[in-house]
């Protein structure tokens, strides 16, 4: 059995993360889906996992992380010999990656996750969405966008030639964005649209959506 287990919902762009980089490592793992919908990550034993209540959390033997982005690059530091690489070894590639690893948590994701909640949750759960929030969340993001468009203008992906964190960690909110009106705001830069074919259509990111069917009923 996995020593590795990950808890949380395979619809949560969060869990998603975490889930993308062990298949990207190819590390067994056990997944343990918390039932969102009845409040499990709210309480006991879910709780004593990730005292702030939100998904996911991961164990590996003794060790017990919460925050995706944290887990993500446990993974890749303990998995260094496993899957793909994710990461640099050169001290100032790997600067350029920790640097659109920040710009992507405290920046993008920001209106992304927004746009996402306005857009993609909202909608499921039958509650109105707020244009006003929806047309200045879009603004915030396309002025984003302008520099990503940049730099894929010079690169194949954010941090260089390789796949990295930095991609990786944009591929959930892409996922329900890309089924969202505001998708019209990555097609309208030119570089944007070919970068997120890419990255979308790697086979560890197949594996992670191929979860959602399987686990839509619970």
């Amino acid at each position: 059995m996995a020593t590795i287990k990950l808890h949380g919902s395979p619809f949560s762009t969060a869990t998603m993360r975490a889930t993308a980089s062990l298949y990207e490592k190819e590390v067994e793992f056990e997944f343990l889906h918390v039932d969102m919908k009845n409040g499990e990550h709210k309480k006991e034993p879910f709780i004593l996992l990730n005292p702030f209540g939100q998904v996911p959390a991961f164990e590996d033997g003794d060790l017990k992380l919460f925050e995706s982005r944290a887990i993500t690059q446990y993974i890749v530091d303990e998995y260094a010999d496993k899957g793909t690489q994710l990461i640099c070894n050169d001290s100032k590639k790997m600067a350029i990656v920790r640097m659109w690893m920040e710009i992507e948590s405290q920046r993008y994701d920001q209106a992304a996750s927004k746009l996402v909640w306005e857009l993609a949750v909202k909608p499921m759960y039958g509650i109105p969405t707020d244009p006003a929030a929806v047309e200045e969340t879009e603004g915030k993001l396309g002025t984003i966008l302008d520099f990503y468009e940049k730099t894929l203008s010079q690169n194949k992906y954010l941090a260089g030639e390789c796949f990295t964190l930095a991609d990786l960690h944009h591929l959930p909110t892409l996922h329900y964005l890309m089924n969202t009106p505001s998708k019209k705001l990555f097609d309208s830069r030119p570089h944007v649209p070919a970068w997120i074919a890419d990255i979308t259509a790697r086979p560890a990111w197949s594996k992670v959506l191929a979860m959602q069917p399987n686990l839509s009923s619970k």
